[in-house]
């Protein structure tokens, strides 16, 4: 695919880092020399200084013949007017990231795909979503829904108590043999090495297993992973950025008690007027006294969204320290997640990794409706759509040459999820969620054309 992205800040540099990997024809423009200096340095790309929104730009980045533009410039206005220039210069597709949420809740009336515009797509809204449902499933330290929930993905590090550590994942798998589960990846312990489990597959104690799982399966998986299922309640958040603010927001509107430290007096009423069902404190998170004061020890959960993500780590510790159920916090720099349960927080995010994945289903052959990157593992979970066409139509999945290096989790029917096994039957409009390594992709979308 021929991919011109707009903004060499830190999504355009992640993104186009990312497809470059894949071999994707890649032009990056921004007007800064020295972000395009380091891209291009670092990166197999074609770099263009200018200005996105100038159409001697666009057009000398070949935008007639491209298949997407990405506007993730700092500018909302200069995104959305890339999408809408690069669409009546002949691109196939647009996609416009955005602040301003309105937009998003909006895009039905508005119809921005009548103006060129294919898709917005707001990291913040995106943070704030991923925050909520880790706060909803708890015990958990990494989550994805599908289909409004039909299906849901969860990783957890498997403590030695879990009573399936040693064993066989075809023999845990007899625990509960009305299975509402089925594990589609695991990370060894102290490495970053991923493998997509099969039935003579041994889990140890310390991986990070992820799991594909119906509604039904969420609580057999807190027993199976020996994990606890901990009401979430009282939730503090350090920082009201924008992530900050829409999860305060969102956990307000969902009956939880949520208190926001923020450190900018002026933000700080502004917040409080916004936000009327949350009790806002303007003081530095950094003071353990602060923190102290304001019952950070009563607190269920601590969720640090600052824009430093060294005082995100540090003021997540702090909160462990206290026994706090939950620590989620926001960070930049892509390294830490290794670090992240070795230091004791239970779960980093990532802006950039997250806008990433919305954005990567468009770059995948078949109807990808969904698609997300496991933290810290170079593997991808796909929904794929069922059309008449693709070979998996109509086929009993164990009759399929699927990859090994490839696993199906679970199936959406007519919006109920289903762990399909080897004797499930796929059919057209069935909603296939698969998980894969690199080098399985190919093959796994030629299933789906």
């Amino acid at each position: 695919m021929k991919i011109i992205i707009a903004g060499a800040g830190e999504v355009g540099f992640h993104l186009a880092k990312l497809l470059s990997y894949e071999s994707q024809d890649i032009t990056l423009i921004d007007t800064r020399k020295e972000s395009l200096s380091y891209a291009d340095s670092h990166l197999d790309i074609r770099v263009l200084k200018g200005d996105a929104i100038s159409i001697s730009v666009l057009k000398e980045a070949q935008v007639d013949k491209s298949d997407l533009v990405i506007g993730v410039t700092a500018s909302e206005t200069t995104n959305l007017t890339v999408c809408m220039l690069a669409k009546q210069l002949g691109c196939k597709r647009t996609i416009a990231r955005i602040s301003n949420t309105e937009f998003v809740d909006n895009k039905e009336s508005i119809k921005f795909d009548e103006l060129g515009i294919d898709e917005l797509i707001s990291p913040e809204e995106l943070a704030a979503t991923e925050i909520q449902l880790l706060l909803t499933q708890s015990a958990f330290n990494d989550s994805c829904e599908f289909e409004g929930g039909a299906l849901i993905m969860v990783g957890v590090s498997l403590p030695k108590s879990a009573p399936f550590v040693g064993k066989m994942v075809k023999d845990a798998a007899k625990i509960f043999p009305e299975l509402h589960f089925m594990p589609i990846a695991i990370q060894r312990s102290g490495t970053q090495y991923s493998l997509i489990p099969r039935g003579d597959t041994i889990f140890r104690e310390g991986d990070q297993v992820y799991f594909i799982t119906s509604k039904e399966g969420v609580d057999e998986l807190y027993k199976l992973s020996g994990k606890e299922k901990k009401e979430i309640k009282n939730v503090m958040i350090l920082g009201g950025s924008k992530v900050g603010y829409k999860t305060a927001r969102d956990l307000c509107n969902n009956k939880f008690n949520v208190k926001l430290i923020e450190k900018n007096k002026e933000k700080a009423f502004d917040l409080a007027e916004d936000l009327p069902n949350a009790l806002v404190i303007n003081g530095d998170g950094r003071n353990v006294e602060l923190l102290s004061e304001e019952s950070l020890e009563a607190m269920d959960a601590f969720v640090a969204v600052t824009g430093n993500s060294e005082t995100n780590i540090m003021s997540c510790l702090v909160a462990k320290s206290k026994n706090i159920k939950k620590t989620i916090a926001m960070v930049e720099n892509m390294d830490y997640f290794q670090l992240s349960h070795s230091i004791g927080i239970d779960t980093l995010i990532n802006k950039k990794l997250l806008a990433a994945n919305n954005i990567f289903r468009y770059i995948r052959k078949g109807e990808v409706v969904a698609l997300t990157r496991l933290n810290n593992l170079d593997t991808e979970i796909l929904e794929f759509v069922v059309k008449p066409t693709s070979i998996v139509n109509g086929k009993i999945i164990k009759e399929l040459d699927f990859p090994r290096s490839a696993t199906i989790g679970g199936v959406v029917r007519d919006g109920e999820g289903i762990i399909a096994l080897g004797d499930f039957k796929i059919t057209e409009g069935d909603r296939v969620v698969v998980c894969c390594l690199p080098r399985a992709i190919p093959k796994i979308e030629k299933l789906f054309l």
